[in-house]
């Protein structure tokens, strides 16, 4: 079944059955209006008035118990007394959006009379409503306009993206092949911690457990993918069939189909693999992350697995919208003075949703991990507007670290850089990121996206209840500052003693 959001209308039963009737039809016209937006990424189902306690409180149960119901939306077409909807509040456990609107888009301004200002009231029941959603302390977001304003509907959508996302992680399960990488302090985290607050579920499984899976794949399943990758990418001539490195590419097949038997056939969102720690691996695998995570899997590299469950969230969101999703990390810098860009890149593992152009397949030497060189796409990242997103665990809570950012062309060829890469330009500017995104703790490994915008991840982590540290274009530093102690006390006093 597809995934659903329920629309809830408020009222009261003070009004008369002729009134409620007005409210049923008009109610209608706000949820069709809602599920006829190509902008929502869910089924929009509208369900009975309600105009009673028990009635409100039931539904939220049910909202709670439906696994296709990824988030609710109200509205109050009439003053709805809000005592009614404490219960229903207080039980409910799904994302939540106040839509703060009206049928009518202008006022009747010559035939207006008080029938119809009984009957259109949402500036007055909607008050009252917010005023008892903020009394129980409901997370939720408010979007104010008429349904025929596009910015209305946009705002919704991007909820809803976020409320499938939230979705997928409350179910996820995710596999670490082998430990995180030695030594290494931001790739650690409280895994039962995680599946508390998030949903997911992190397990380890020892490398050799994928190994034995590798060396049961046939040679016409790695027939069958050569072929595609002849078909889909600019593959290095020296890889092709019966050429001197050939067995290079058909090892990187055969990592594929078992990565996509363990992994995708397992029920898994997301994965990780550590150059550490490989096993009978012949290969780090670099090519059949790429494909895997071109297809919707999360991936953290050095056994990540917060970054990798990332990935697979945003991914998630981002799901039909123009543009990609990657696993990255910031690499190095160009600091030419008035043009200043950060480097992104990783070994192997960037993914060509964010490719401009034809990825090439080639293999280079690699210089860690002590096995064969592996194969792995090649490319740049396409231009445009897009967003970094690194989740760290700070002991008491997670936090969320992001920066709005523009990827922008390499400003020359990189003929000795054999990996994917993006180039980006921080915004406000580069010392105000930098600066920001280290006070706060913020991950070396991140998600980019230049599919999702500040307003998802905004929405996200409000439904999480994790913090988000968000540096953007109006950023200062000496107001983030501000910001992360504000945030210090309020997690640490939301947490209770």
């Amino acid at each position: 079944m597809s995934k659903q959001i329920w629309f809830l209308t408020g009222s009261q039963g003070l009004y008369g059955d002729d009134v409620l009737l007005q409210v049923r039809d008009q109610s209608a016209q706000i949820s069709n209006a809602l599920a006829g937006a190509k902008e929502i990424a869910a089924e929009v189902v509208a369900k009975p008035t309600l105009t009673d306690a028990a009635a409100i409180r039931r539904l939220m149960l049910e909202a709670n118990a439906d696994d296709d119901c990824v988030g609710v939306i109200a509205w109050m077409h009439t003053f709805s007394p809000a005592k009614m909807w404490i219960g229903g509040l207080d039980a409910l456990r799904k994302p939540f959006l106040h839509l703060h609107t009206q049928v009518n888009r202008d006022l009747p301004w010559a035939s207006i009379d008080m029938d119809f200002m009984n009957l259109n009231q949402a500036a007055h029941g909607d008050r009252e409503f917010a005023y008892i959603a903020t009394r129980l302390g409901v997370p939720r977001k408010t979007v104010a306009g008429h349904v025929s304003d596009p910015v209305v509907i946009n705002r919704v959508g991007i909820w809803s993206r976020a409320a499938l996302a939230w979705s997928e992680l409350r179910t996820m399960k995710m596999v670490r092949f082998g430990d995180n990488m030695r030594n290494v302090a931001v790739t650690e985290g409280d895994k039962v911690e995680a599946e508390r607050r998030l949903g997911v579920s992190v397990n380890t499984y020892g490398v050799n457990d994928l190994v034995a899976v590798v060396d049961q794949v046939a040679e016409a399943e790695i027939d069958a993918l050569i072929t595609e990758y002849l078909d889909l990418y600019d593959v290095a001539e020296e890889l092709h069939p019966g050429a001197d490195r050939a067995d290079s590419l058909r090892y990187g097949a055969r990592i594929e189909v078992a990565l996509r038997r363990f992994v995708i056939d397992g029920g898994y969102g997301a994965f990780t693999t550590n150059f550490e720690d490989l096993g009978g691996l012949r290969q780090l695998p670099g090519l059949a992350v790429q494909r895997l995570m071109a297809e919707g899997i999360g991936f953290g590299g050095e056994g990540d697995w917060k970054t990798a469950v990332l990935g697979r969230t945003l991914k998630t969101m981002a799901a039909g919208l123009p543009g990609g999703t990657s696993f990255m990390e910031d690499y190095t810098y160009h600091l030419e003075p008035g043009n200043h860009l950060i480097l992104g890149a990783h070994m192997l593992e960037v993914c060509p949703t964010i490719a401009v152009g034809t990825p090439r397949i080639e293999v280079h030497a690699l210089g860690i991990g002590g096995r064969e060189d592996p194969v792995r796409m090649v490319f740049d990242a396409a231009p445009g507007d897009a967003v970094t997103l690194g989740l760290s665990d700070l002991g008491d809570r997670f936090r969320m670290v992001a920066n709005e950012i523009t990827v922008v062309p390499p400003l020359a060829e990189m003929p000795n850089l054999p990996v994917a890469r993006a180039v980006w330009a921080p915004k406000p500017d580069f010392a105000t990121s930098t600066e920001c995104w280290l006070s706060a703790g913020g991950p070396h490994h991140t998600v980019m996206s230049t599919a999702l915008k500040a307003e998802h991840l905004t929405d996200l982590a409000e439904m999480l209840g994790v913090e988000l540290a968000l540096i953007g274009a109006e950023t200062k530093t000496s107001q983030f500052l501000k910001e992360l102690r504000w945030n210090n006390a309020y997690h640490r006093l939301a947490m209770g003693f």
